[in-house]
């Protein structure tokens, strides 16, 4: 993995993230991904060589096997992780959009024109709706994927002995699970982070919306920037470059 390349990342997202997009970021991090790399590959390992059945019936213990488990664990966690941390990476690059937006327009109306943004992470406009759906981005996917473990895996949580009467079985036998109770205090731990992940998500939503229908209210009668329509940045450079001209000509 390349550290640098994802400190950058890292570093951009809570960046412009809230505080507790931040709190999110450092249990996404910390609690989630460097657990599942340092912890949960080693121990998982080579699930389905472990995986061992009282009969030696030819396909009986790969049928078995793919019955109970139709997907790995270890692959589900990494396609949730990849899914969930992408929305916090969409604002990052929407935010790159603007920074070059406001460098070719100042590069074509020059360095005393009004900008196009106030700033261009803060969120406002455009900005603020790519924020507000990412959060419901990461509350969809984590929910889906907490739902697809329960469902898939009917909230076994690796029993360390299973029954399977599958073809081509002969009979019902008897299967069991390598290092069972380990995996399952690692699964209860991975499932609480998503609720924990979700719980802040959700808090962060109703945070976003309250301080930005506090921000509309406070103005009154006066609007304010990002919650009324203004003059756009080119106009306000053509009368800019009009009142210059004017200027130079009355004197």
């Amino acid at each position: 993995m390349n550290w640098a390349f994802l400190e950058g990342l890292l570093s951009g997202v809570n960046k412009y993230s809230t505080a507790f997009g931040r709190i999110w970021l450092a249990i996404v991090f910390i609690f989630r991904l460097l657990v599942f790399l340092v912890a949960c590959e080693k121990v998982w390992g080579d699930e389905q060589k472990d995986f061992d059945c009282n009969t030696r019936q030819p396909g009986c213990h790969n049928v078995c096997y793919d019955h109970y488990y139709p997907v790995a664990y270890t692959r589900l966690w990494a396609l949730q992780l990849i899914f969930v941390t992408c929305p916090s990476l969409l604002v990052t690059l929407h935010v790159s959009y603007r920074e070059e937006r406001e460098r070719k327009h100042r590069l074509k109306h020059g360095e005393d024109c009004p900008p196009l943004y106030d700033h261009t992470g803060k969120k406002r406009g455009g900005l603020w709706w790519t924020y507000f759906f990412s959060l419901l981005f990461k509350i969809l996917v984590d929910g889906v994927f907490v739902f697809l473990l329960f469902y898939i895996y009917e909230a076994t949580f690796f029993p360390p002995l299973v029954k399977c009467n599958e073809e081509p079985c002969p009979n019902v036998v008897d299967c069991y699970i390598a290092r069972p109770t380990e995996k399952k205090i690692f699964t209860i731990f991975m499932v609480v982070t998503s609720f924990v992940c979700i719980l802040l998500t959700l808090i962060e939503v109703f945070y976003l919306c309250g301080k930005r229908l506090r921000e509309c209210c406070r103005g009154g009668g006066r609007p304010l920037p990002g919650c009324w329509p203004r003059l756009s940045a080119t106009c306000q450079c053509s009368f800019y470059k009009c009142r210059v001209q004017f200027s130079a000509l009355s004197k």
